[in-house]
């Protein structure tokens, strides 16, 4: 490297470690419960809390040659190949989605409770944090990875994540259903 340039970069180097990072912006931040019944699906209870999750489209990306130009053939007889072009070609496999699902409200989510859901997260393998009661980035994590497998990838708790963890009370009536849907009988 050039002696003079040294300097120049070093100075680069250190202004950049020194810059602000930007906080982590997740979707997880975004305001997704409503006890007053503002911005909740249609035809849903207002006094239930609800968590909306956005499943981005997923678009699937093909490259294809295109012809530019033809072959030819020169006067002498060489003959030059056809000039193609690289071209992507983007395709929505699967539209974009917002999902609504109920959730427990903001004043059940004390710090007990998030206690509660870190150790049902841990006996389930799922979470290896402190216990805290504070609903961290890590019981997050923890919270989608267990609704993944139950077919909603979200890391805000829903009122059916819950019911499995025994977090919340099922009512008679759903829990003779989900027993019996559990067994294969059907509803």
């Amino acid at each position: 490297m050039c002696p003079r340039l040294t300097p120049i970069v070093l100075s680069l180097v250190l202004l950049a470690a020194c810059a602000p990072r930007p906080l982590p912006v997740a979707r997880f931040a975004e305001p997704a419960l409503d006890a007053v019944g503002q911005d909740i699906p249609e035809g849903a209870d207002p006094a239930a809390c609800y968590g909306r999750d956005e499943t981005p489209a997923v678009i699937e990306t093909t490259l294809r040659d295109v012809q530019v130009a033809p072959a030819t053939t020169a006067a002498d007889g060489t003959r030059q190949p056809a000039v193609l072009r690289r071209e992507a070609q983007p395709r929505i496999v699967q539209e974009r989605r917002a999902i609504w699902f109920e959730t427990p409200c903001p004043s059940q989510m004390t710090p007990d409770f998030v206690a509660s859901l870190q150790r049902a997260l841990k006996v389930r393998g799922l979470f290896s944090g402190a216990t805290t009661g504070v609903a961290d980035a890590q019981t997050r994590r923890a919270v989608r990875e267990f609704q993944r497998a139950q077919g909603l990838n979200s890391s805000v708790l829903s009122i059916a994540a819950a019911k499995r963890l025994g977090l919340v009370v099922y009512d008679r009536d759903e829990a003779i259903a989900q027993t019996r849907v559990s067994a294969g009988e059907g509803g």
